[in-house]
């Protein structure tokens, strides 16, 4: 297998999540970044845990090996964290998803881990990421439109 496609997209694709929530974040306040819309719902500052939570889980434990333990329960509780804070996670989390996958062999790529009581190839679980990474980046732009209203700046352009 050649992976350099898988890589580049992969690489683009979690770029672009750093830059477009980094973009969304900086609008918002730290009252607002720990909003939720109701005690059912997730704040912005929780949903950012919840992918640091995974990443930690299949980068840094699935692909490169490393001792994490990780509580997703506690990762998705109401906890108030500032903005600034919020801003260094998404920085320093997706700069280590996006060397990982820049250099990642194609062997690694192939290499398998267990995802969920599945056993699923590192790519498969990629692009996973990617999506699921997506649709909370999705959430996390409604509650700041909600929360901004006619201020918001959209983040894809």
């Amino acid at each position: 297998m050649n992976g350099d496609f898988h890589r580049d997209w992969l690489s683009g694709k979690f770029e672009e999540i750093r830059r477009r929530l980094l973009l969304a974040l900086r609008q918002l306040d730290d009252e607002q970044v720990n909003w939720r819309p109701d005690r059912t719902s997730h704040s912005i500052a929780t949903l950012i845990r919840h992918i640091e939570g995974n990443i930690q889980e299949r980068f840094l434990k699935g692909i490169l090996r490393q001792e994490v333990q990780r509580n997703r329960e506690e990762e998705l509780l109401p906890v108030c964290l500032r903005r600034e804070e919020l801003e260094r996670i998404v920085q320093e989390r997706f700069a280590s998803v996006i060397e990982t996958v820049a250099t990642i062999t194609d062997e690694t790529l192939l290499g398998k881990q267990q995802v969920r009581s599945r056993e699923r190839t590192n790519l498969d679980m990629l692009h996973q990421c990617a999506a699921h990474y997506s649709e909370h980046m999705g959430q996390i732009f409604y509650i700041a439109k909600h929360l901004l209203q006619e201020r918001y700046r959209s983040t894809s352009i």
